[in-house]
């Protein structure tokens, strides 16, 4: 087995086993963070608020546009239709913009932009392995999931110091597990497997709820005066 292939189990190994887990936390009432490590939990409020609720809603809302227009960008650069990728890949950092401008009104602009230039560290790291993939060009993908793989972190770096009511181990474990499926979904795609490829999909939301709804949760405890 090639190191890009056992990277890739790997990879999509531990996203499955994190939506799992985390499903069973959001059945339970808590969203989980880092569920194989005891503590590291968001518990749900009892009663939320009009204002948590729209944030929630709002944040899940463009959590989801993210993984959605990726998608899009996977579909089509297989299929080899350039402007339907390129259209996607726009749509995609509009999103990413939209989701950097939604912490604005928290932590200012510089950490609006701070955050955006992450989200399209994430996203070039993506479609590099899509690349690589699509290429089967098996260092250029290592070097790729390095590449998101060292994302995640700077990513959870940069929330844990801005929030202190998002650990950053649990908050590198839930990106990491993002990560892996978006390359577990590339791999399906390529392969024409689009039967696993939608439950990679169904569990690609649920899993991008968890960090939408943690976001929430750790703004709303920072920011009681907000809500």
């Amino acid at each position: 087995m090639s190191p890009f292939t056992r990277r890739n189990l790997l990879a999509s190994t531990t996203a499955m086993f994190v939506a799992a887990t985390v499903g069973g936390a959001m059945a339970d009432g808590q969203h989980s963070l880092g569920s194989s490590r005891p503590g590291l939990q968001l518990a749900a409020a009892t009663q939320v608020s009009g204002k948590v609720a729209e944030t929630q809603a709002a944040l899940r809302d463009l959590w989801v546009g993210h993984i959605f227009w990726v998608r899009g960008v996977v579909f089509a650069t297989i299929a080899k239709n350039g402007s339907a990728a390129s259209a996607a890949e726009q749509a995609t950092v509009a999103n990413a913009k939209e989701i950097a401008g939604a912490i604005a009104p928290f932590y200012g602009q510089a950490a609006s932009d701070q955050l955006f230039s992450l989200l399209a560290g994430h996203y070039g790291a993506i479609k590099e392995y899509l690349d690589a993939a699509v290429k089967q060009d098996s260092s250029g993908g290592s070097v790729a999931t390095d590449h998101l793989t060292a994302n995640a972190q700077e990513i959870a770096v940069f929330l844990s110091g801005a929030n202190p009511n998002l650990p950053k181990e649990a908050l590198e474990e839930l990106l990491l597990a993002h990560g892996g499926h978006h390359l577990q979904q590339i791999q399906e795609v390529q392969a024409g497997q689009f039967d696993k490829e939608a439950a990679t999909w169904s569990a690609m939301k649920g899993h991008i709820y968890v960090i939408a709804d943690a976001l929430t949760d750790a703004l709303a405890k920072q920011f009681p005066e907000k809500f």
